[in-house]
C-alpha cells in the first residue's frame, strides 16, 4: 500500500482550490453550479468504471492505493471524478475571464462535426473492443446532443480549455499508467498509446470535461451567476 494515487488526487485539486478565491475569477462563487455537475456526471462515470472493472476491461494495482475499495473501486478512483473535473472546469472558468475573445468560435461547428464523425467511425469499426467502442460512441452521443439539442455558445471556449487541460490530464494519466496504478486489458482497446496512455483516454477525458461544463453552464444560467460574472468582468476590463 502506498499513497501514490491519493497524492495525485491531492496535487490535482490543491493548486486549483487555492486559486479558486482569486478576486477576478471568484470561482468559489460558482461552486453551487459546479458541485451538482460533478455529482451528476461522476455518478455515470462511477457506474461505467464499476462495470468495466468487473468485466476486466481494466484493473487497479493495490500496490499504489490505500486498499479501501468501494464497490470494487479504490477510494482514490472515486476521488478522481471529483478532483479532475474540479481542476478542468476551473481552467475553463479562468480562460473565460482572462481570454476575452472566443478564438475558435468561427470554426467551432466544424470541430464539433469532425469530432462526431470520427467518434462514430472509430466506435462502429471497433465494436468488438469494449473500451474503444463504448468511449467513442458515448462521445458521439454527447457531441450529437451538443450540436442539435444544447447548441452551446461556449463550445469554442470549451475546445480551448480542453486543449489546455489536456496537458495536466496527460501528466496525471501518464503517472497512473506508467507505474501502473491502472492496468488496461489491451484486448479491449486499440493498443495505441500516447507514451503509456491508451489513446481512448483522451476521448474519455473529453467526455468527462464536456459533460461537466454542459451541466455547469446550464446551472450557472439558471442561477443568474453567469450574468453577474459577465457584468463584473466587463466592468474590470473597462476600468
Amino acid at each position: 500500500m502506498t499513497l501514490t494515487y491519493l497524492l495525485l488526487n491531492i496535487s490535482t485539486l490543491g493548486m486549483t482550490l487555492a486559486l479558486s478565491f482569486d478576486k477576478r475569477v471568484a470561482f468559489f462563487r460558482q461552486w453551487r453550479a459546479l458541485f451538482p455537475a460533478i455529482v451528476i456526471v461522476g455518478a455515470g462515470f462511477i457506474l461505467w468504471d464499476i462495470l468495466f472493472t468487473r468485466m476486466g476491461v481494466w484493473a487497479f494495482n493495490t500496490d499504489f492505493t490505500l486498499g479501501l475499495p468501494i464497490w470494487g473501486l479504490p477510494l482514490e478512483e472515486w476521488m478522481f471524478f471529483v478532483t479532475v473535473p474540479y481542476a478542468c472546469v476551473f481552467v475553463y472558468a479562468c480562460l473565460k475571464v482572462y481570454i476575452s475573445k472566443d478564438y475558435l468560435k468561427p470554426i467551432s461547428s466544424a470541430i464539433s462535426y469532425g469530432v462526431l464523425i470520427i467518434s462514430l467511425i472509430v466506435g462502429i469499426i471497433h465494436l468488438g473492443k469494449w473500451y474503444t467502442s463504448t468511449t467513442f460512441l458515448v462521445l458521439a452521443i454527447l457531441m450529437s446532443a451538443n450540436i442539435w439539442i444544447i447548441k452551446p455558445s461556449y463550445i469554442g471556449r470549451f475546445y480551448v480549455s480542453y486543449m489546455v487541460s489536456l496537458i495536466p490530464f496527460l501528466i496525471v494519466n501518464g503517472i497512473l499508467t506508467a507505474l501502473p496504478v491502472v492496468i488496461y486489458n489491451d484486448l479491449e482497446n486499440l493498443g495505441l498509446r500516447i507514451g503509456t496512455i491508451p489513446v481512448e483516454d483522451t476521448a474519455y477525458g473529453f467526455i468527462l470535461q464536456l459533460a461537466n461544463v454542459n451541466i455547469f453552464e446550464y446551472l450557472l444560467s439558471r442561477s443568474g451567476t453567469h450574468s453577474r460574472t459577465k457584468v463584473v468582468t466587463s466592468s474590470k476590463i473597462s476600468d
